[in-house]
């Protein structure tokens, strides 16, 4: 009598006694990942463990990540060119004012990375 492994094509090994079952993972391409990728999987790897585990066995966890990496950069973008401009943070200040216009755009980055954090990363 086969079991519901064999009968979906499934085979095993014999190791000693036992039989193990020869599984392996889809070979998923690895593409190089950023800061906000590696954030996301720490996220996923941590507080949600089921889902972080279902991606890898798919293999869509890499793909994912970049995704979710190349998102982000053109967000933070984004909001750090309207944020400047809201603000009124221009290349004059920063030829006038250098420390002003060095402290401006720190608080602008770090704001839209907490922005990131709550809309992407950590949801």
């Amino acid at each position: 009598m086969k079991s519901v492994f064999e009968a979906m094509g499934g085979t095993y090994r014999q190791c000693r006694d036992y039989l193990i079952p020869e599984i392996s993972l889809p070979n998923a391409k690895t593409t190089p990942i950023g800061k906000y990728g590696r954030m996301r999987q720490c996220y996923l790897k941590e507080h949600r463990e089921v889902l972080y585990n279902a991606m890898i066995l798919n293999g869509t966890l890499w793909s994912h990540l970049a995704e979710v990496d190349k998102t982000c950069k053109e967000r933070m973008d984004m909001l750090i060119l309207g944020m400047k401009e809201t603000q009124g943070i221009t290349e004059e200040l920063k030829a006038h004012d250098p420390m002003a216009w060095v402290g401006a755009v720190n608080n602008i980055r770090s704001a839209a990375e907490e922005i990131l954090f709550a809309g992407v990363i950590y949801a």
